[in-house]
């Protein structure tokens, strides 16, 4: 018969198994390393760029909408999380002298990096083997003026200018003209005159670059589609097409960014919402939607094109090259 085990050498050998489970496995050969977890943001990026291609909503002779909204479809439950652009900012504005860093999430969005995230994974998806790498540069194309990131102030801040800027250089065509838009020629002053709620304005220099900005767009009247005519428009609507809910605060063009979404024969708003906190479509319509939204005036519209990151969309005079740093 065995001789009973004592309390020591129990714990000893329960130690022993313990320690043997944490470590890699082989160990005593040492011929192999622990293979770690996958990024969730990566495998992300392959997975719905792989969904698209699989579909074969990955070509240019698809419509790029679709293609960004069935990454919405995918991405739908993913947090809402705000002011992820500023995190790299000080509340005294420090860090917005070095360079803005290229801030790249698919785990989580804002209403802004939400359409620029289903618009850069397709188009990443359109263009080959999916990469991190090539996912960042469609993202900073879109969201920087002339797609070069120069700093704070090269942001698209104004959602109106992410339109104007994308339409010329061929990432967006936009069709509010088409849908009976009214221009609203207000001058954009909102950040500004609200200093104190951008911790970037507290530099001087940052500042003055973004006054000088939203002077810039003083002859730039945005196309406003009213919220009364959004309705009869609503077949012309595609699904894919980029929207900014306009507002009437003073010196601000809109309040929020989404996709249109067709389903069922009703046209809803596929987005990142504030209220929701998750990616959804709404369950209302598109009109009752903006009905909604407190001192809406309309909606801007802009159509998604392909441009693929391979062909040239730099604007007429505009220098090449870009800053790559940050």
């Amino acid at each position: 018969m065995s001789t009973p085990l004592s309390r020591r050498d129990l714990l000893r050998d329960a130690a022993a198994i313990a320690a043997a489970l944490l470590l890699p496995v082989p160990l005593a050969a040492c011929t192999r390393e622990a293979v770690p977890a996958p990024d969730p943001d990566h495998q992300r990026l392959g997975d719905w760029a792989g969904a698209l291609r699989a579909e074969g909503r990955a070509r240019p002779e698809t419509t790029l909408g679709r293609a960004a909204t069935r990454v919405g479809e995918l991405a739908a439950g993913t947090p809402y999380v705000p002011h992820t652009l500023e995190a790299y900012l000080g509340t005294d504005g420090s860090g917005a002298d070095r360079g803005e860093p290229l801030t790249l999430s698919l785990t989580r969005f804002d209403c802004v990096t939400l359409v620029e995230a289903c618009l850069a994974v397709a188009r990443t998806a359109g263009a080959g083997a999916p990469s991190w790498e090539r996912f960042g540069r469609e993202v900073e194309r879109m969201r920087y003026r002339g797609g070069r990131r120069e700093g704070y102030a090269s942001r698209l801040h104004y959602f109106s200018e992410w339109i104007a800027d994308g339409e010329e250089r061929g990432l967006v065509r936009d069709v509010g003209a088409e849908l009976g838009g009214i221009a609203d020629e207000r001058p954009l002053r909102f950040m500004t005159d609200h200093r104190s709620s951008y911790a970037a304005l507290a530099n001087d220099e940052v500042f003055r670059e973004i006054g000088t900005v939203e002077r810039s767009l003083d002859q730039r009247p945005r196309q406003v589609v009213p919220t009364d005519r959004i309705a009869e428009v609503a077949d012309r609507i595609e699904t894919g097409d980029v929207l900014a809910f306009a507002t009437g605060i003073p010196g601000l063009d809109v309040t929020h960014a989404a996709f249109a979404y067709h389903a069922g024969g009703v046209l809803r708003v596929l987005h990142a919402p504030l209220s929701g906190g998750v990616v959804e479509v709404t369950r209302t319509t598109l009109p009752e939607y903006v009905a909604a939204i407190r001192r809406a005036t309309g909606i801007l519209v802009a159509r998604p094109q392909w441009a693929l990151s391979g062909t040239p969309t730099r604007r007429a005079g505009a220098a090449p090259g870009g800053s790559t740093g940050g």
